[in-house]
């Protein structure tokens, strides 16, 4: 067995991370199987309360004596005038029409310094429940964060979508970096450039060597992984490991909605495009009803999570009435990959075809 530097960092016998998805999808289930199945599990926290955060830590923590880790999102700087969110919910106002919701007059938006403390409140609940592995998404977070958490001796991942954001993620002291290429599901992880990331995004066999090239941390590859190929590839072109989210997405023990499972078992490769309609942040999806309606408003809605508070009656409306014309249904492009399994088959069936393929691992 190869025991790379990643593999013995997060104490895994397979360089396989499960994607951490939020809104639902990471169940404890989900996690905890594939850290029981050798992989490392992951929860998507990025919208839980800190409250949520230790209930699950401590429902996997039960399920499981294997490290697993945690995803946290970066708060970024938002200031969006009221103005231009009446611009934006009034162009949502057919659509709640058509799920015969009320019109939305209440925002109830946060602002930036609420958003950060509770992103420090999440810190805290990582620290006190003693979770080993932590990763960032949206950006890098601060010196002093990052140096509580490893007086902690929790182990750091950072997000990159382009070699900027890799070098940048290695300065700041990240243990390893996750490279995500063009190919991947949801929202993009990035923080450089971000307004222009729906037509400048890389893919991942092209950006994976050149941020081998440039950092010395282990890069983890991300986007349209979905089997032993994918891993084998990653680790020939420098990654030390491999961050798979539809993959896990459409298994049996995800918490997907029953409706997005079947959408992305159903589609091919050319049905998912960039979308910032549902967030406010650029995101790969299922083309639907909602994405194409609001292609035409996207240059000028508010920025996450502005966008996203606004969207949520209309996501959770749809999600209820088992409509995926108004879901958010995130997807990578490997759709005629995905399969309905459980992780352990998932691992399982990686191990034997990366074997195969003369990939030690």
């Amino acid at each position: 067995m190869l025991r790379n530097e990643m593999t013995k960092c997060l104490k895994v016998a397979y360089p396989i991370i499960q994607a951490p998805m939020a809104g639902g999808v990471t169940t404890s289930k989900l996690v905890a199987e594939t850290s029981n199945a050798g992989g490392l599990g992951m929860i998507g926290a990025g919208y839980m309360a800190p409250t949520q955060i230790r209930d699950q830590i401590k429902e996997i923590q039960k399920l499981t004596s294997k490290p697993f880790g945690i995803n946290l999102f970066v708060p970024q700087p938002f200031d969006v005038s009221e103005d231009s969110m009446k611009a934006a919910n009034q162009a949502l106002t057919t659509i709640r029409q058509q799920l015969h919701l009320p019109d939305k007059d209440n925002f109830g938006i946060a602002d930036y310094n609420e958003v950060l403390e509770a992103f420090k409140e999440q810190i805290q609940v990582v620290i006190e429940e003693q979770v080993p592995i932590c990763s960032f998404t949206f950006g890098i977070p601060s010196q002093e964060v990052i140096a509580e958490l490893k007086q902690h001796n929790i182990t750091l991942m950072g997000t990159a979508t382009t070699v900027m954001e890799a070098v940048q993620n290695e300065a700041a002291g990240m243990d390893m970096v996750v490279v995500q290429g063009s190919e991947a599901g949801g929202h993009r992880g990035g923080f450089l450039n971000q307004e222009q990331e729906s037509s400048d995004s890389v893919g991942l066999m092209s950006l994976l060597p050149q941020v081998t090239d440039a950092i010395t941390i282990p890069v983890v590859a991300a986007g349209g992984i979905m089997d032993g190929r994918g891993l084998a590839a990653s680790m020939c072109l420098g990654a030390q490991g491999v961050q798979m989210g539809t993959a896990f997405l459409t298994c049996v023990e995800s918490g997907a909605h029953p409706v997005h499972k079947e959408a992305v078992l159903s589609i091919s490769e050319d049905q998912t495009v960039y979308t910032r309609s549902f967030s406010g942040k650029w995101a790969r999806g299922v083309k639907n009803h909602f994405i194409l309606e609001m292609q035409n408003h996207e240059v000028y809605l508010p920025d996450f999570p502005v966008q996203n508070t606004l969207t949520q009656d209309i996501r959770k409306a749809a999600s209820a009435e088992n409509n995926p014309d108004f879901m958010s249904l995130w997807s990578g492009q490997s759709t005629r990959l995905a399969k309905s399994q459980t992780v352990e088959a998932l691992i399982e069936n990686m191990v034997a075809e990366a074997k195969k393929l003369n990939v030690n691992i």
